[in-house]
């Protein structure tokens, strides 16, 4: 048998050479003309060989960390793929320049928004916006190019455009197919706090389908809280046996709407006293709200009702089971 030959070393390295290369030339590709030092090291190059190829003009340094491959004359989603790449691992397009990508605005993409874990200075022009976690749901890829998803994209230029403009990118959405309800309110779920939550809120109240109502008045009460920016409530909901007719059931707290129509007698006002006493007594809080108090006092109303929400809020935060004991008196183990 014959014995199996190696090729010469400098053939080896030639080789090396060319895949290194073609590696090279099928991620910039990918990337829209764009590479990270990281992604360089990962194909094989050394930091001597980067330095080479920016000498004989195959590589073209755009920051510390990411190069342009064979030219600079990059395209805006080379740009906006520089800018991500810039900002490290984990970062994504956002913003205004999310907007752009996603076909929702027509602003220009730079300066660049990024939102990343880790804040980086950049000598390309980067708006930073640090987010500790983005969850997947959060993210998306336009052309390759890491990008918020479009739910995040809105909730974070909810904050920072006036109401007029963040109508028409809900619009533009819904013209797109790229508009969708559930993901949207998922993320309110998760995102309690956020400086565009209220107003992204108030301004999906139109796509909301409509709810269950058995007057005019519970329609009414129902429009103007979404409008407040509140969380959607269920309307006629059941609950302890009992029929509540708006109801936050993650915090157990109900409004009940009172018209003199069907509680103007004696037998019915002490069967609501009663209904109050027994819905305290299954740790559901309530108030109630009439037809000619909302009527003449809607704005003083509405400011209770959000005051009465956010304060049961803070008690449920606040009710943290106390860890079982094991048998030797000592916490059970975790």
């Amino acid at each position: 048998m014959e014995a199996e030959t190696q090729p010469p070393r400098g053939e080896q390295r030639r080789g090396e050479r060319r895949s290194r290369h073609v590696g090279l030339a099928e991620l910039a590709d990918r990337q829209h003309g764009v590479v990270s030092i990281g992604q360089l090291q990962e194909l094989g190059y050394s930091k001597g060989a980067v330095e080479k190829a920016v000498a004989n003009g195959r590589l073209h340094r755009l920051t510390r960390s990411v190069y342009a491959v064979g030219h600079t004359r990059l395209s805006p989603h080379g740009r906006c793929f520089a800018a991500v790449l810039a900002c490290g691992p984990g970062a994504v397009l956002s913003h205004h320049s999310a907007a752009w990508l996603h076909g929702l605005a027509r602003w220009s993409p730079a300066p660049f928004h990024v939102t990343g874990p880790v804040a980086r200075r950049s000598r390309l022009p980067v708006r930073i916006h640090r987010a500790r976690r983005l969850l997947e749901a959060d993210r998306d890829r336009v052309d390759e190019v890491p990008v918020t998803a479009v739910p995040r994209t809105l909730l974070d230029l909810a904050a920072a455009v006036r109401p007029r403009y963040l109508d028409r990118m809900l619009e533009r959405s819904e013209e797109l197919k790229m508009f969708d309800l559930g993901p949207i309110e998922d993320l309110f779920d998760r995102t309690w706090g956020h400086h565009g939550w209220g107003r992204l809120r108030r301004a999906i109240a139109l796509y909301a389908p409509p709810p269950f109502t058995r007057s005019g008045f519970e329609r009414r009460f129902f429009e103007a809280i979404l409008q407040e920016g509140l969380p959607r409530p269920a309307t006629n909901f059941v609950e302890a046996g009992f029929e509540l007719d708006v109801y936050w059931p993650e915090y157990r707290f109900a409004v009940e709407l009172d018209t003199y129509a069907t509680h103007g007698t004696k037998g019915a006002f002490e069967r609501d006293r009663l209904r109050q006493e027994d819905l305290k007594l299954a740790e559901i809080e309530m108030t109630r709200v009439t037809d000619v108090r909302f009527a003449r006092e809607r704005d003083a109303v509405l400011g209770r009702v959000v005051r009465l929400l956010g304060q049961r809020r803070r008690e449920l935060a606040l009710q943290i089971p106390a860890a079982p004991q094991n048998p030797a008196g000592g916490q059970a183990p975790g």
